[in-house]
């Protein structure tokens, strides 16, 4: 059983945490906080704790009434730690300059933003580029967010979102790397390591910040902020890796709260989460800011009464900043005097928080993101845009391709263009594209413009009929079919249809869940009709979560999952569709036959009853097939891949090496993406049916075998167990490998 959390309990672990803190080897930056922690009254060591949203125009006047005045006068008072959306150089030199010149100890501020896929120039969304599976371009990805963000002032991004999820109606399945512990946390080490860099301090990196700490992928129902309710086990083996590797392997920054409760207490005041395993078991160096008023949002939960409550138990629990909730600002102070928090609490936090800005430079020079000639610079420069048209082909995949029709050809006559998203310069960015300027995505029809000049276009149905607003509930267009004749007679006319459906890009994303995962509005039936009059159909989903399309998967014959591909979207798939680039991209997660089978995932239990079986008793649906429509890790390529040779040889005790043969038996030189895959047949606490544990992308000549091998070790091969004790037990294994978690050679070995 996770062990009992209580509020109290907080006091007497941080006793231990402070001498830890004590026996640790005293650097340079200790010695430094130590002595301004010293100076500090316990007003300004709260005022750190405390984070507040930009409030005013900072080319106008100072606020003089209300509460942007009050925050106005905290800054001066040293009473705010942190900034976010405040972003550009003028603005941030300008607010950072009120904190250093005007407070007494003139503390510098850190100024946070999202920085999710990209600045200015925009990334595929997250869950797009984890369907490159290319740990470089990801890392390669995020380092240069962190050039472009920094060049505007900022020094911090809420990112990257390692939370995984096993329902693709939340919406924020986007934010993240899919359903896999394994693959997001490689993909967590690669975000972090992208946005800091090799040296926090230098002017071009940003800190990053793990994201929701911990379960919020988990939420019931797919519904955005609802209850989280998982074992154990399931926190420790499936939630805890992504957040773990990003603390023990790229030394991530700053982590932030979740809104959901986890074992009954909300995680904003889950001192199990922050003490216990964050600080405690990881040995966590870095601060942990609260999420949007999720310290507040602990009344609505039922655990705390009021706001002065909310600082009690938020700061005992260890959230280090408090992000516009005022509980701090307003209360911490009084409860500190009140012997409810001891101030050896606010110490340890403020520590966090001043080291972190110590590592960022601020106090060597509070203004030096702020150089208005690398904003100029750096904001979409060709090498961005660039990498961004990089990262966008990679993260793209292939789902069918019956007969060919793929690649089209550059000749090809007769070419019909359908859908409202083939025209449409904003989808494409997606969601959680802050700094992004509108309308900058080049468009699909841009892009295939380049290479066939003759081919005709018709939007076929509006997809949204209401306002694009962030915080507008999108109005979907379901009776509007003025132009589907228009699209359907161009079909006839033409001898290949390229169609464009999905999802508006504020379709996903925070508070963006769905219940219904098939093609919104009109479009499937706008794609049928179609279809009734020219089958030559290519299908291009342009979307940001997984869909339920198995009408499409029965009749369409060319499949493209493109995502949201970000500026360079048009520029991507254009080279896809055409072949210029040959597409290796496979899924993060499964994509379901329909909603009823949420949650799906591939890493599942096995059940007392596994099937399939000829009578009725056994886990399945009577109405469908239980089996998903795509499974995680698939996709296709231009080229054809075979595997031979499946060899596992133990090289010492507890260490194997597996040896595998992939042949490129095709005339296309390809990437593939080679996986590997464990079960524990027997262990003390019930195994996955299958795990993945290795993958390479490697490229392949056409005609060319290669040789690809992992090594697997008791890390590998173990598991934690409901107390969070790490176990590799001895037992037999089966082993596959092979192109997707549903395919692949398969053999057994035995760990002693």
């Amino acid at each position: 059983m996770i062990r009992q959390i209580f509020a109290g309990a907080a006091i007497l672990l941080l006793f231990s945490a402070c001498q830890q803190q004590q026996q640790k080897p005293v650097d340079d930056i200790d010695r430094k906080i130590t002595e301004l922690l010293s100076k500090m009254t316990l007003e300004e060591k709260v005022g750190q704790m405390n984070q507040y949203t930009g409030f005013y125009d900072l080319t106008g006047p100072a606020p003089s009434e209300g509460n942007a005045k009050n925050k106005y006068e905290h800054i001066k008072q040293g009473l705010v730690g942190s900034m976010l959306n405040v972003r550009g150089v003028e603005n941030v030199r300008k607010m950072q300059q009120l904190a250093v010149d005007s407070s007494r100890l003139g503390i510098p501020m850190i100024f946070g933003f999202d920085v999710i896929h990209g600045h200015k120039t925009l990334s595929p969304i997250p869950l797009a580029e984890s369907a490159s599976w290319d740990l470089q371009a990801i890392e390669k990805s995020a380092r240069v967010a962190a050039i472009e963000a920094s060049a505007e002032g900022l020094n911090w991004t809420f990112a990257p979102m390692v939370d995984v999820s096993h329902d693709p109606r939340w919406g924020r399945v986007m934010e993240g790397a899919g359903e896999d512990p394994f693959l997001g946390s490689k993909i967590a080490i690669a975000r972090v390591k992208g946005f800091q860099g090799d040296d926090l301090s230098a002017d071009n990196t940003i800190a990053a910040c793990a994201k929701h700490w911990a379960g919020y992928g988990f939420v019931e129902g797919g519904r955005d902020y609802n209850t989280v309710d998982v074992s154990s086990t399931t926190l420790y083996n499936v939630i805890f890796p992504p957040f773990k590797a990003a603390v023990e392997e790229a030394n991530v920054r700053t982590f932030m709260n979740a809104f959901n409760i986890i074992n009954g207490v909300p995680s904003t005041g889950n001192s199990f989460l922050l003490r216990d395993v964050l600080k405690g078991d990881w040995d966590f160096t870095g601060f942990v800011v609260s999420d949007w008023s999720s310290g507040a949002e602990m009344i609505n939960h039922g655990y705390a009464r009021d706001l002065e409550q909310v600082a009690e138990l938020a700061a005992n629990a260890g959230s280090d900043m408090d992000m516009e909730s005022y509980a701090y600002v307003l209360h911490l102070v009084d409860v500190v005097k009140a012997g409810k928090v001891k101030e050896s609490v606010v110490d340890d936090a403020v520590r966090r928080i001043l080291r972190v800005k110590y590592e960022l430079g601020l106090f060597d020079d509070p203004y030096r993101y702020c150089s208005e000639e690398r904003e100029k610079k750096e904001i979409y420069s060709p090498d961005h845009l660039a990498a961004a048209l990089d990262m966008a082909k990679k993260s793209i995949v292939l789902l069918k391709n019956e007969n060919g029709l793929l690649p089209l050809s550059k000749t090809q006559k007769k070419l019909a263009i359908i859908g409202t998203l083939a025209n449409d310069k904003n989808s494409p960015l997606g969601n959680w594209r802050m700094a992004g300027d509108e309308n900058t995505a080049v468009s699909v029809l841009e892009g295939l413009e380049k290479y066939n000049a003759d081919l005709k276009y018709a939007e076929g149905v509006k997809l949204v009929t209401g306002p694009e607003a962030f915080a507008t509930e999108l109005e979907i267009n379901t009776t509007d079919r003025s132009k589907f004749a228009e699209a359907i007679n161009l079909a006839k006319q033409s001898e290949v249809v390229v169609m464009v459906l999905g999802e508006n890009g504020l379709q996903t994303g925070e508070a963006r869940s769905r219940a219904d995962l098939g093609l919104p509005g009109l479009q499937e039936e706008l794609l049928e009709a179609v279809y009734k009059v020219n089958p030559n159909i290519v299908l291009v989903l342009m979307n940001g979560r997984p869909l339920t399309i198995e009408w499409a998967h029965n009749h369409i014959p060319a499949i493209v999952e493109a995502w949201q591909l970000g500026t360079e979207t048009g520029n991507a798939l254009a080279q896809v569709l055409f072949g210029d680039y040959n597409p290796s991209g496979k899924l993060p997660m499964t994509f379901p036959r329909s909603s009823a089978h949420i949650p799906v995932y591939y890493n599942h239990f096995n059940t007392g009853r596994p099937g399939p079986k000829t009578e009725v008793f056994w886990p399945h649906y009577m109405d469908e097939s239980y089996i998903p429509l795509y499974p995680f890790g698939f996709g296709l390529s231009y080229s054809t891949f075979e595997y031979s040779g499946l060899e596992v040889h133990e090289v010492e005790p507890g260490k194997f090496e597996v040896t595998v043969q992939v042949s490129n038996v095709s005339a296309v030189d390809g990437e593939e993406v080679v996986q590997l895959y464990i079960r524990d047949r027997v262990a003390s606490i019930v195994r996955p049916v299958k795990e993945l544990k290795g993958f390479e992308k490697r490229m392949i000549k056409a005609g060319e075998t290669i040789a690809v091998s992992f090594v697997l070790t008791q890390k590998e091969l173990g598991f934690y167990n409901g107390e969070g004790k790490f176990l590799a037990e001895p037992g037999d294994f089966d082993l596959w490998v092979g192109p997707s978690s549903a395919e692949g050679l398969h053999t057994s070995f035995e760990l002693k």
